[in-house]
């Protein structure tokens, strides 16, 4: 059993390497992230498809201890999560309130002047290197917002906090600072323009970022709800990629969206990095007044088979780690650390092994191969049940969501070989059946495994002859 001033002096050795923004020898560095050759997509710099499975922890920097940090990504990784989203001067008084340690991050409110203290472990900016670095040596990437959106625009009777100016120096201090770490920068912050001269900000902010960190990373813009970056930036060089906020709805007409990101040109990768939250108010017609497992795996899969590259869960506690003594937003149920283990964040990692079990290149959006589904256009509700398809471009493989238990009739001619073998996928555990084989030809019913209405399934139907393993087993390596 190791004796005590062992453990002692470990420790200190660990807080010396995490100051200096060391990763710990036994710890391979993640590799950095690019946009594929075909622009639908990301990869690693060696190579391989990435799946964005992201988790939304906006206050994590602001409100939690490192002890709470450490459980929280302990957490997620098991749960299948690989990159998480946080913001660096957060939403809820981030520049006024201090953090977990009593540090705020500037110096006298100055963006030009982060507070920089001598030493390790004693400043804001410290903590921040801790959880990158926390995040980074458990294989999980950060999307890292230098700011939240409301201090590039009118704080009344504040003046904004950033201006162009000043939002570059910040942008280049911190690129420069996080250049080595595994990261993807998330400018923006869940707010419309109002003039041009936020819109310059951001951009001033963007350039700051690239000139820091020397291009290494990959930049997006978080927009306002049902909004996407590409209505304000996609032309722009430095918008590697569109992220969507499908926004806080459980309506199919807002996830579908995704699809017209994937079909602009220039042609970028997308994502939707702020969907309907679990345990979030919505409105149901059957007057219950939170979002529960099923509208976030909904979400999951109508933007995944819309086109997106990754998707981005969050939990209406989680967002705000919010806990008893705090002010509530949005009234959530129970405290942050409860709202880990809820059953639409466990479920997450099966759309992700689903998606990893069949290539990713040449996927495309395809509703065109549902002849029709057993919905009514009277049915309450009926945007909640609405049936969503992918499919691989050379015809190996299809993919539709049911999202609800229904039957759908399927055109088997846009498949690829002689003969198909189907299954169905259960987004709830990950488990698949193999329903059969049978000839690629005309029209096809498909009846979900018995089971209550609101119980949603995947079909999954490949070429035979591609000899594909059951869905949800991993065919590539995927970080």
């Amino acid at each position: 059993m190791p004796t005590r001033p062992s453990i002692i002096l470990s420790l200190i050795i660990s807080l010396l390497a995490l100051a200096i923004g060391g990763i710990p020898a036994h710890a391979q560095p993640l590799p950095s992230l690019q946009v594929s050759a075909d622009h639908h997509r990301l990869e690693t710099s060696d190579g391989q498809t990435f799946f964005w499975l992201g988790d939304t922890a906006w206050e994590m920097i602001h409100r939690l201890s490192r002890e709470d940090v450490e459980h929280y990504l302990d957490v997620r990784k098991a749960q299948g999560f690989n990159l998480v989203q946080t913001v660096v001067i957060s939403d809820q008084g981030g520049n006024r309130n201090p953090n977990a340690y009593g540090h705020l991050p500037l110096v006298d409110n100055d963006p030009t002047r982060p507070a920089i203290v001598e030493g390790p472990a004693n400043d804001y900016w410290d903590h921040v290197d801790f959880i990158v670095d926390a995040a980074n040596r458990r294989g999980m990437y950060v999307g890292l917002l230098p700011t939240w959106g409301r201090y590039w625009q009118d704080q009344t009777p504040e003046p904004p906090l950033f201006n162009r100016k000043n939002a570059e120096i910040y942008g280049r201090a911190i690129g420069a600072r996080y250049k080595d770490k595994a990261l993807v920068w998330i400018v923006g912050g869940d707010r419309h323009f109002e003039n041009e001269e936020e819109q310059e900000i951001v951009r001033a902010m963007a350039r700051g970022l690239r000139d820091g960190d020397g291009g290494t990373h990959l930049i997006t813009f978080h927009p306002r709800g049902e909004h996407s970056s590409s209505e304000y930036f996609h032309g722009e060089s430095w918008l590697d990629f569109n992220m969507r906020q499908n926004g806080h709805v459980a309506p199919y007409r807002f996830f579908g969206n995704t699809r017209l990101d994937f079909e602009r040109l220039p042609t970028k990768p997308v994502i939707d990095g702020e969907p309907l939250y679990e345990g979030h108010p919505v409105y149901r017609p059957d007057g219950s007044g939170y979002s529960l497992a099923i509208d976030v795996r909904r979400a999951l899969y109508w933007d995944l088979f819309a086109g997106a590259f990754g998707h981005t869960y969050g939990h209406n506690a989680v967002w705000q780690m919010w806990s008893e003594g705090l002010e509530p937003i949005n009234g959530p149920e129970f405290s942050w650390r409860r709202a880990l283990d809820t059953p639409g964040a466990k479920q997450m990692q099966f759309g992700r092994r689903l998606m990893e079990s069949r290539p990713a290149q040449g996927r495309v959006p395809d509703n065109d191969i549902i002849a029709s589904f057993d919905v009514k256009a009277d049915e309450p509700a009926v945007e909640r049940y609405q049936f969503a398809a992918t499919r691989a471009s050379d015809g190996s493989y299809a993919m539709i969501y049911a999202p609800v238990a229904r039957t759908c009739r399927i055109k088997l001619e846009k498949l690829s070989g002689s003969e198909v073998v189907a299954w169905w996928y259960n987004p709830r555990t990950g488990e698949a059946t193999r329903i059969d084989q049978f000839p690629a030809t005309g029209e096809r019913e498909f009846t979900p495994p018995p089971s209550k209405d609101e119980l949603d399934w995947v079909l999954v139907l490949d070429d035979a002859s591609r000899a594909f393993p059951a869905p949800g087993t991993q065919i590539q390596i995927s970080r």
